[in-house]
Order: structure tokens, then C-alpha cells, then sequence
């Protein structure tokens, strides 16, 4: 698989058809991309709208029209909930992220530029150079992915968003425990692939690397797709299970709450939302319309 910017990736992921704006607020202004959609009658029905995890902490991406309809949404659909229970989140990834298949040290799962490199990132963090071989493949790339973040996750959009529905209904779409399972059950040799990616990707100069949330606050989705086809997702086995199964399952739970509930304002990583395999796409393949509307 490609390796180039896994850790991105990864971000638009856990972190739609590329329409041209429509009846764009703030004309002359950008913003990340929302889109409206309605039933076969035109009633509305929801909003989708793509999150990035970590961004800085002054970056200005709401706009009038995003607050509008945060305030008429009635409930917020994300992908994980409870991103504050930093204790129950790091005790789903112990459970799954320990070794119980005896695995070799990890610089032993290395080729030997990876493994060099390993060593030069833990000995720059003040880490033991044994300090990951207790985890599977996985866990241990995502705990090096730590080490590439440009922005602070703190301020990420969906957790922010979680704060701002904190005394009004939310919906979770898959959980901590499940997402965290997908990489769990990759097999060996697609984990070392991500392994090898995060370690090239973290071993760049941060000027060297994209930054997704000005990319993402443009509302420019032709880069992010560019992004996501560079990483981890051009393999087309990794992009069906972490990418169209789940936009699959999510697309028919999305269905029975548009259906059952009233408008929710759906809040995914803005990964979910690009080309043929993104939920705009899917939504509508279900009948739906789908607009872009910023």
C-alpha cells in the first residue's frame, strides 16, 4: 500500500461527490463542507456535516449558517461519544491493543530504515526502546501516530461539538471499542503496513506535512480526497474494511434515524463524506437528496 500520509488518513477517517457549492453562505468566505438533505418530498430531514480530530485551537470554521443549524438540529449523530473519559477510552485500547499472540519486539517487525527510524522517535520522546513491544501491530502504530499530530486533538470539532450537545440527545454511531476493532482484526501484514506509514509520516518536518485543518476549513474536498488516496486507502483491502463497510452500516443506521427521528445534525470524519463511496452518495442512493449547501 501507499505510504504517505497515514497519519492524516487516519484523522479524516476517525476522522460525497465532489458538487460544486450550492446557495454557499458567507459568499466570498470558506468553510468546512455542510450539506442538507431532504425526502423525496423536499421536506428536510438532517444535515451532514465532515469533522477533523485535532485542530487549533484559534481556527475560526464556524460559520452564521453552521450555528443556525446547530441550533434547530435535534440531536448530533457522531461516530464515538464520551471523547472526555480519557479512563474509558484508554482501557477499550488496552484490551484490544495488548500482544497475545507472542509477537516479536516491534523493531523486530521492521525492516531496517523502519527500524532506525523507530529508534530515533522513541529516543526523541525519552521512550525505552522497548517501551511499544507489549502491543499488537496496530496499537503500537496508533500510539506513534500521537507523535505526528500537528494540532491538539482538544479542540477537534467533533469534540467540541460533543461539548455543545452535552445537555441535548446524541446518537453514537459505532463506539470506541468497535473502531478499534477494525484495526485489531486487520491481519498481520496489512498492521506492519501501518506501522511502516506512521513512522515515515511522523519522521517528516511538520512544514513538510499537508495541514488538514486549513485544508478541511476551506471546505476543499478535491484536496482531501487527494489526501485520503495518497494514504492508507489506496489499498483497496484496507479501504473496504476501515472506509465502505462502514459508511455501509452507518449509511443504513443513518436511514432508520432519518426516518424514526427528528433532524439530526450528523457529524462524521470528513473522510466518510468524499466520492462514490462517501455518505453523501449512499444517502442518496437511498432515495434521498443530498445538497451542499456550504
Amino acid at each position: 500500500m501507499s505510504t504517505r500520509h497515514f497519519v492524516l488518513t487516519l484523522m479524516l477517517l476517525l476522522a460525497a461527490c465532489q458538487q460544486e457549492p450550492q446557495d454557499v453562505a458567507e459568499a466570498g468566505e470558506a468553510y468546512p463542507a455542510l450539506w442538507e438533505i431532504t425526502d423525496e418530498t423536499g421536506a428536510l430531514e438532517g444535515w451532514l456535516f465532515g469533522t477533523v480530530h485535532a485542530l487549533p485551537e484559534d481556527l475560526d470554521w464556524r460559520s452564521d449558517r453552521f450555528d443556525r443549524i446547530e441550533e434547530d438540529a435535534d440531536l448530533l449523530v457522531v461516530e464515538v461519544s464520551g471523547l472526555d473519559d480519557r479512563s474509558a477510552l484508554e482501557a477499550q485500547f488496552q484490551a484490544l491493543a495488548t500482544d497475545r499472540r507472542h509477537l516479536p519486539p516491534v523493531k523486530d517487525r521492521l525492516g531496517p530504515v523502519e527500524r532506525e527510524r523507530l529508534r530515533n522517535l522513541l529516543k526523541r520522546n525519552d521512550m525505552a526502546a522497548n517501551a511499544l513491544d507489549g502491543l499488537e501491530t496496530w496499537a503500537a502504530a496508533l500510539a506513534l501516530a500521537q507523535f505526528g499530530r500537528i494540532h491538539p486533538a482538544e479542540y477537534g470539532a467533533d469534540k467540541v461539538l460533543l461539548g455543545d450537545f452535552a445537555s441535548r440527545e446524541i446518537f453514537e454511531l459505532e463506539g470506541a471499542g468497535p473502531q478499534l476493532a477494525i484495526f485489531d482484526g486487520l491481519p498481520e501484514e496489512d498492521q506492519r503496513d501501518l506501522l511502516v506509514s506512521v513512522l515515515e509520516e511522523v519522521d517528516r518536518a511538520p512544514s513538510e506535512r499537508p495541514d488538514l485543518a486549513l485544508i478541511w476549513s476551506r471546505g476543499d474536498l478535491d484536496r482531501l480526497e487527494e489526501i485520503t488516496g495518497e494514504g492508507m486507502l489506496a489499498d483497496p483491502e484496507l479501504r473496504e474494511v476501515l472506509l465502505v463497510e462502514r459508511n455501509r452500516t452507518w449509511a443504513a443506521q443513518i436511514e432508520n434515524l432519518l426516518t424514526a427521528a427528528p433532524r439530526p445534525l450528523i457529524a462524521v470524519g470528513a473522510g466518510h463524506l468524499l466520492g462514490p463511496d462517501g455518505m453523501p452518495a449512499l444517502l442518496e442512493a437511498r432515495g434521498y437528496s443530498v445538497r451542499r449547501i456550504q
